[in-house]
């Protein structure tokens, strides 16, 4: 809306010039008058000068600049009475959230925290009474001036604080300092050889984008079928196919996996599909039997496997499926988590890459995820896992034709299943476990990221820190487990470096190590300490740099580069923990907890896949009742799930008491006129606040 037009002003300013306009001509007439009288005589000549009487519309603009000035006061003072409210406000409704968690998750904190975990929080709680303390210590000699001129003299002379202070220096220059310095140069050090590694992937991945490199399959399903004319003349040139979905109580998800795998464009004598079903409860088991049942009776090979002891988790369920004596029948592998929705054409884009490549294991796809944006949390997760797949997967499968298999979305040769001992059950990464096997035996990888997989990323913290747990923990099981089969292995000696020095070394324990200790221990305890210096380039700019690296391969989610930031520091503590647990073989290291899935796209997806599946069922010629519709299924599922367990958001207490960590030292930097340090402690300390409260991802009411 546009400000109407004032034109008293410019009345005022045409009087005014009118005005000026006639003593400039009254004026000239004068002179021309006195001159002409000088002339004849030679008089005084004099000018009078009047002064102009006040003009009321200047009076009326003033007073009108006065009472405009009034309400602009009034409505600032108003502006900023509504800005204190809405803080009190936030305060408020953040201490009632607090509160509430607080009560909620205090029966169960005891029972969930593991011996791992329970010793990790009581050192961080302890470091965070000795921080307190010395910012009390620091605060005092603040305001008595020591902060800038320590203390000297003698005890008579100080006192006894003034004594204790002066010794707390001395103490910390001689004995504290020099080993903090020393540790922090050390963090210093992994911390740029994680970076160069960083650098080296995304060199890489832009080199992959630049020449244009994918793998080339020999052979094209679709230009076969074109040319035969006839899928059934072609049935002998496809191979023989077996597609495995391991689930554990996957009510929300398992009908979109199963239609997802059952529609595949693949000839359906040349395919037999497993649901592996660990699920303990019973009502779950009833609805994926009817699902097995419904898929069998429009003709597609289908069947339902479930074990009573569920031993060995998903390796054990995968290991008790490749037993069976039809598999021995079939030539590859296929595995898709119940949460996964592969495309009708995956066999076609995949089983290629296998033809005549003898040495070929595996093949792995990229995930793609249907919630990416549906929260801060599952933003965040969309950029760690676009990074992993565009740079880490696609540049290792390129040039080392090896990466970790992410246990789903991929394809395996049996025979090379076997050859390295197929599942074993002796870490919580089977798929990392079987993939470095492989990969000793001499079998090659390869990755394809134009091959995508809808999933499912987990919108809450504690599924997300739940399962970061275990993806941090198992590859130190491994590590301590295949060290020396690595050392004793045929292969190269620049493959054996790969798999000890980057792959578990760098990426698996020192990056959690460093990212923890540095970010979290030196860095608050460098602002107590002065004599041990942390620069800001590490603080800062190298960070930053490697945040932009990392998010360059999504986007669309610049915006997000410093919550990114920060929140990759707040993850280091479960990394580290889940690290150490590992190593050491703590009890917290061996869980396996399904990830919870909520189960997004499944209703949608159920409706495309009745119509994509409509053609298929007429080829069998079989007839469908009406009670096969997928909405009426829909509404049989709904009436036949039972309420769930009531899910609500808890506190996390390391996160808190590390928030409160960096709180404090941001307060001793803000005292030294630290900036870079201090802004980063601040947002760094309140990240830790808000992911300590749960208030990142799914929101409970």
């Amino acid at each position: 809306m546009t400000r109407p037009e004032n034109f008293e002003f410019q009345e005022w300013w045409n009087q005014q010039r009118d005005k000026n306009n006639n003593t400039t001509a009254t004026h000239d007439h004068h002179l021309l008058d006195t001159s002409s009288s000088s002339s004849s005589n030679n008089d005084i000549l004099t000018v009078q000068v009047t002064t102009p009487t006040s003009d009321p519309t200047v009076e009326k603009g003033r007073s009108r600049s006065a009472r405009q000035l009034y309400w602009l006061c009034l409505l600032r003072f108003q502006q900023l009475f509504s800005f204190f409210a809405s803080l009190v406000n936030g305060v408020v409704s953040l201490l009632r959230i607090s509160h509430r968690r607080i009560s909620s998750s205090s029966s169960s904190s005891s029972s969930s925290s593991s011996s791992s975990s329970s010793r990790l929080y009581r050192l961080i709680k302890a470091f965070l009474v000795l921080v307190l303390i010395l910012l009390c210590l620091e605060l005092v000699a603040y305001f008595k001036g020591w902060h800038f001129r320590p203390p000297v003299g003698s005890d008579e002379v100080l006192g006894m604080l003034g004594f204790v202070y002066s010794s707390w220096i001395s103490i910390r220059a001689n004995y504290l300092a020099p080993p903090l310095q020393a540790l922090t140069n050390v963090c210093i050090v992994l911390f740029l050889i994680q970076s160069v590694d960083r650098v080296v992937l995304m060199i890489g991945c832009f080199w992959i984008k630049f020449r244009k490199l994918k793998p080339v399959a020999t052979v094209r399903y679709a230009a076969a079928d074109e040319e035969k004319g006839n899928v059934g003349a072609v049935e002998e040139y496809y191979p023989m196919v077996l597609v495995q979905i391991p689930m554990c109580n996957e009510r929300e998800v398992y009908q979109q996996s199963i239609a997802a795998v059952c529609i595949q464009d693949w000839p359906k004598e040349r395919m037999l599909v497993q649901v592996l079903d660990d699920s303990d409860e019973s009502d779950v088991q009833q609805l994926i039997k009817a699902e097995v049942q419904k898929w069998q009776q429009r003709g597609v090979r289908i069947l339902y496997r479930h074990r009573l002891i569920r031993t060995g988790y998903k390796a054990g369920n995968l290991k008790s499926a490749m037993s069976c004596d039809y598999v021995k029948d079939y030539e590859f592998v296929a595995i898709f988590d119940a949460d996964f929705q592969p495309g009708p054409d995956f066999l076609k884009k995949t089983i290629p890459y296998f033809k005549g490549n003898d040495e070929l294991a595996l093949v792995q796809t990229r995930w793609s995820f249907v919630n990416k944006d549906e929260n801060l949390l599952t933003r965040l997760q969309n950029i760690n896992l676009s990074f992993h797949f565009e740079v880490e997967q696609q540049v290792n499968g390129m040039f080392i034709n090896f990466f970790g298999f992410n246990g789903t979305a991929g394809v395996w040769r049996i025979k090379a299943l076997e050859d390295c001992g197929g599942w074993l059950e002796r870490t919580t990464v089977e798929d990392m476990d079987i993939a470095v096997r492989a990969h000793l035996c001499g079998w090659k990888f390869i990755y394809l990221d134009d091959v995508r997989c809808l999933c499912e990323l987990p919108e809450s913290y504690e599924a997300y820190k739940k399962q970061q747990h275990r993806w941090h923990s198992g590859p130190m099981q491994l590590l301590r487990l295949c060290f020396f089969d690595i050392l004793r292995s045929k292969v190269s000696f620049a493959k054996k470096a790969n798999l000890i020095f980057l792959f578990f070394l760098l990426r698996k324990l020192i990056l959690p190590f460093y990212s923890f200790t540095l970010f979290c221990i030196i860095l608050p305890l460098t602002m107590f300490l002065p004599e041990a210096q942390l620069p800001a380039w590490v603080v800062c700019y190298v960070p930053g740099i490697m945040s932009i690296l990392n998010i360059l391969p999504a986007p669309r989610s610049i915006p997000f580069i410093v919550p990114y930031l920060l929140f990759e520091n707040t993850m280091s503590v479960t990394k580290f923990n889940a690290m150490i647990s590992g190593l050491f073989r703590f009890g917290s290291s061996y869980e396996w907890i399904v990830t919870k899935k909520l189960g997004r796209s499944s209703e949608n997806d159920l409706v495309a896949f009745e119509k994509e599946s409509d053609p298929l069922v007429e080829t069998t010629g079989l007839l469908r009742s009406s009670s096969d519709s997928g909405l009426e299924e829909l509404s049989k599922l709904e009436i036949s799930k039972k309420i769930s367990k009531t899910r609500r958001n808890r506190l996390y207490r390391k996160e808190l008491t590390l928030a409160f960590i960096l709180l404090t030292a941001s307060v001793r930097s803000l005292l030294s006129a630290q900036g870079i340090h201090f802004y980063f402690l601040l947002f760094q300390g309140i990240t830790f606040l808000i992911v300590g409260l749960d208030l990142i991802g799914e929101q409970v009411s």
